[in-house]
């Protein structure tokens, strides 16, 4: 499979210690299979951080999940993504809360943001959360690659 990373400045090697703690599956590399959904997160990281767009591509053989590399997959908004999501975003320190060298879900965008914010405050509880991303449209996906070893599996083209 071909996946996309958007950024804000061209590299050649994929550095984990670079990645910011707090994201939705951990600190990692988070890839797409949309092209466009990395163009748009380039755009994004460019103008946060005075840089230009770039899109890496990159091969990957799908056959090492669960394989070679131990491999979370959630395809739709449920509690169980919603509780990894939370963990993960309030997790302080360096090291990743879980073990997995690949998770694949669904991005917690600005609009999931909101609610999964209003879930932290406790403004709402996770019956209303779960029941407010069923009206969510257009659920983009991400994958994340947390480990050395998953990292040594992406070939970039």
């Amino acid at each position: 499979m071909i996946l996309y990373h958007g950024t804000y400045q061209e590299f050649d090697k994929i550095d984990l210690s670079k990645s910011n703690k707090g994201k939705d599956f951990g600190k990692g590399f988070y890839l797409s299979e949309n092209e466009e959904q990395a163009e748009k997160m380039a755009v994004f990281k460019s103008l946060q951080y005075s840089g230009k767009p770039v899109v890496l591509k990159f091969e990957f053989d799908e056959n090492l999940l669960n394989q070679d590399l131990s491999f979370l997959e959630f395809t739709k908004y449920s509690k169980e993504w919603a509780d990894f999501i939370l963990k993960n975003r309030m997790n302080e320190n360096e090291t990743n809360i879980h073990q997995y060298d690949v998770v694949y879900g669904p991005i917690a965008n600005d609009k999931i943001g909101v609610q999964i914010r209003n879930l932290i405050e406790q403004n709402i509880d996770m019956d209303v959360f779960l029941e407010r991303l069923k009206y969510v449209q257009g659920i983009t996906f991400q994958y994340f690659f947390g480990t050395e070893k998953a990292i040594s599996k992406l070939v970039r083209i």
